[in-house]
């Protein structure tokens, strides 16, 4: 009952701190972006104390050295949405790829469009969506803002995997940069599909950089996939009771 309690107080939180953040970003539309970029970084540090304060989500970031000094495209996986406001707190200034229909959203989706400046695709139109990441995701690392891919495209199940998205890679080599993987455990206290908010440790684990000029983009992304699978498999207990059930299966 009381971790009921906590994950309703918790849940009530996020959704009128995030709907407020919002709010004060659009209003600053006038604003230089500066500005803007620092009501949603401090915005997003209050979301996450406040899951570890109500719901004792406790956020630690792992590999922190690893993030390169220039400007470079992350990809990391997705399961819930504590992880899209989570990993702006640990980064420099970045824009998403996003489907277009997220920016549909009244005023959190609006939001998004104003202060993320995101690259919002249209999933359905492959090639040409991932012309589009390269193309408008160059102008963004050359302005000096890094980009966010979630290579599955999607949020997916506990324990699951996709096949990854190649747009991060053919980004990061057209443009010269290199890719940061980053893995985390965010599903274990946030389930999908589940009311309750589970007390435990989300651990953020930032891999060493994939340099995209070493080999083709395939290549690279199935270096990229590789790492953040397996340290899924090592920090994930989503993971490992799917590899302990797929064991008993056998």
């Amino acid at each position: 009952m009381i971790r009921w309690l906590r994950s309703l107080l918790g849940l009530i939180f996020g959704l009128v701190g995030s709907s407020s953040i919002a709010i004060v970003l659009l209003l600053l539309f006038w604003a230089p972006a500066s500005w803007r970029r620092f009501v949603l970084l401090h915005g997003c540090r209050i979301l996450v104390w406040a899951g570890d304060f109500l719901c004792g989500m406790k956020v630690v970031v792992e590999g922190a050295e690893n993030i390169p000094d220039s400007p470079s495209v992350i990809m990391i996986k997705h399961t819930t949405i504590l992880e899209t406001y989570g990993h702006v707190t640990i980064f420099p200034p970045t824009a998403w790829v996003v489907k277009r229909e997220l920016l549909w959203v009244p005023i959190v989706g609006w939001a998004i469009g104003l202060v993320l400046n995101p690259i919002a695709i249209d999933r359905g139109k492959g090639r040409s969506a991932v012309k589009q990441v390269i193309e408008q995701g160059k102008k963004r690392l050359a302005a000096g803002i890094w980009v966010t891919v979630f290579p599955e495209g999607t949020r997916v199940p506990r324990g699951e995997t996709r096949t990854y998205g190649i747009s991060g890679a053919a980004l990061a080599t057209e443009a010269g940069v290199q890719i940061v993987p980053v893995a985390h455990n965010a599903d274990d206290v946030w389930r999908r599909r589940e009311f309750s908010l589970h007390p435990g440790t989300v651990r953020f684990c930032i891999g060493p950089p994939v340099d995209a000029s070493a080999q083709s983009p395939k290549e690279t992304n199935l270096i990229v996939q590789a790492w953040i699978e397996a340290k899924m498999h090592e920090i994930s207990a989503a993971y490992k009771d799917k590899k302990t059930a797929a064991g008993a299966n056998d």
